[in-house]
């Protein structure tokens, strides 16, 4: 039997005879923001179509979930409806569907944004439509979508209700995009949905536009990626790759070089060093990995830099409850998340220069 069937409450919103225009996404004020690269190739893929050969196969592949990726525009429309097409179905055994392959809504502008609907695809589809949001009368609305973290998208359209207004998002309080680069933890492995991942859910209280560069266990702090990274105008970078360094010796190997050839192009970018949450089954080698990490921090300092910051990864799950910070030991869940973002905010808001 399926859940729909006794529990309505777990029924789709259906669209039935409703007439909507659709629009594709990728021009005008259907411009999609967190893909650096998207005004150059038009792809809805994280890295640039030319540098995807130079890295490793893992990454070219990851660099088509679409983690961090959003759109955000006004409208008056009576009702919105997605279609998409998805490059695959959801198959995480650990992750719900909401959060690989779902879509998230929310509605307002700056800080005071308020979460809405979850587009879920079904069970085994990559294609689905659903009815995103309905309202009685007319009101302008400033609308932000968030893209699945696990998946990836080959078309998206909007559907509005006929004679619907469409014009550009509030500008944010944060200028330049902040980037986040790591593991499948940056990722977003195991939010609930797009919008709970850590780097959103500070993008959305500091009011920033958010790259999420991670890559599930493949991000190893590779020479080309920081040059990449390097290149891009950003307003603060979170270095939080320590999960993805497959031995100690890798990271103490790369994390200062990464790190400094970042600082050779960028003198001025904030960056912001993470060791990882996940600490309390294996205290020893978190400990060796964190050390490793302040010793690339300190060194940073000692050479004069005061724009580089340090977070404990053994920090990040808070005191209490924290073995129910995770689905897995490893992976955060909402909660996880939360407590993260909440540990990192006032650091951020402090190098950005908002109040947190």
């Amino acid at each position: 039997m399926r859940i729909e069937e006794i529990d309505k409450n777990f029924v789709p919103a259906s669209i039935g005879d409703l007439q909507l225009h659709y629009l594709e996404v990728g021009a005008g004020s259907l411009m999609p923001r967190g893909l650096a690269w998207y005004e150059q190739d038009k792809q809805f893929c994280r890295l640039p179509q030319a540098a995807l050969s130079s890295l490793s196969e893992g990454v070219q592949g990851l660099a088509w979930h679409t983690a961090g990726a959003q759109l955000r525009f006004k409208s008056d429309c009576l009702h919105l409806a997605l279609q998409v097409e998805l490059r695959g179905p959801s198959n995480m055994p650990h992750m719900p569907a909401s959060g690989q392959s779902g879509f998230d809504l929310y509605l307002g502008s700056g800080r005071d944004k308020q979460y809405v609907k979850t587009a879920i695809p079904p069970y085994g589809a990559d294609k689905f439509e659903q009815l995103l949001f309905s309202q009685s009368q007319a009101e302008m609305q400033e609308f932000t979508l968030n893209f699945p973290l696990y998946n990836g998208v080959k078309q998206l359209r909007l559907g509005f209700s006929p004679g619907a207004e469409l014009c550009a998002a509030s500008p944010q309080a944060v200028k330049n995009p902040v980037l986040f680069y790591g593991s499948s933890i940056t990722q977003g492995g195991c939010a609930s949905r797009p919008g709970n991942a850590y780097p959103q859910l500070l993008a959305q209280q500091l009011d920033f536009q958010c790259l999420n560069l991670g890559f599930s266990g493949n991000a190893k702090g590779e020479p080309r990626m920081a040059e990449l990274i390097a290149g891009l105008d950003l307003a603060a970078l979170v270095l939080d790759y320590d999960h993805n360094a497959p031995t100690p010796e890798h990271l103490e190997q790369t994390h200062y070089p990464f790190y400094s050839l970042i600082r050779a192009r960028q003198p001025q970018l904030p960056i912001i060093m993470m060791s990882m949450p996940d600490v309390d089954l294996k205290l020893e080698a978190a400990n060796v990995r964190r050390y490793i990490i302040e010793q690339s921090y300190k060194k940073a300092v000692a050479e004069g830099d005061k724009n580089v910051y340090m977070i404990d990864g053994f920090k990040l799950f808070g005191k209490s409850y924290r073995d129910a910070c995770t689905v897995d030991g490893v992976h955060p869940n909402d909660l996880g998340f939360q407590r993260m973002a909440e540990c990192l905010q006032p650091c951020l808001a402090r190098v950005l220069r908002v109040e947190a």
